[in-house]
């Protein structure tokens, strides 16, 4: 969805610079709330409807986040009601992150475990990888039990893959070439 993200871009990187002056982390829980809202397919279909106003699109939408509404929050989404480009919430999120994440020189990191680990574990596991890709993470720890055993750690475009499966798959090509 490279158009999905073109578009959204500069949306993104406009709210991050209007938050940038405010309160940055309000800024964020508000973006998060609003991309998963805008992300539910219902909303997305009563956003489309052409018989609904832009004015109760965002009113509506106002009412489904619990972060309080700044009057820039209000017309950004009434911006992009009216222009129908409600569907991008979830991209803008997604791309305000990454800003924000870059800004703090910060990653996502998400953690494939086979697995659930112990918060002890999942610290342990983050200094160590903080360390071994040179900046602070945010991590996710999600189960995969087909990995066997063993964690996959994806940053970015970056996977580091210590899992039993990788493993097997190695000695597999190994033992066929």
């Amino acid at each position: 969805m490279a158009e999905l993200a073109t578009v959204a871009r500069p949306y993104a990187e406009a709210l991050f610079r209007v938050a940038q002056q405010g309160n940055l982390a309000a800024w964020s829980e508000l973006v998060s709330e609003l991309a998963q809202v805008g992300a539910n397919p219902d909303v997305q279909a009563f956003a489309a409807n052409p018989n609904v106003s832009a004015a109760d699109i965002t009113g509506t939408l106002a009412s489904l986040v619990k972060s309080p509404m700044t009057p820039e929050a209000s017309n950004f989404l009434t911006m992009l009601a009216e222009n129908g480009r409600i569907a991008l919430l979830p991209e803008i999120g997604a791309q305000f992150q990454v800003l924000k994440n870059a800004q703090a020189g910060a990653a996502d990191a998400t953690i494939y475990s086979a697995f659930d680990m112990t918060d002890a574990q999942v610290a342990q596991l983050v200094a160590t990888l903080e360390k071994k890709f040179g900046r602070k993470l945010n991590p996710m720890v999600t189960v995969d039990p087909s990995l066997i055993g063993g964690v996959r750690v994806v940053v970015g475009d970056e996977v580091l893959d210590t899992s039993v499966r990788a493993k097997l798959q190695q000695m597999h090509v190994a033992l066929v070439s």
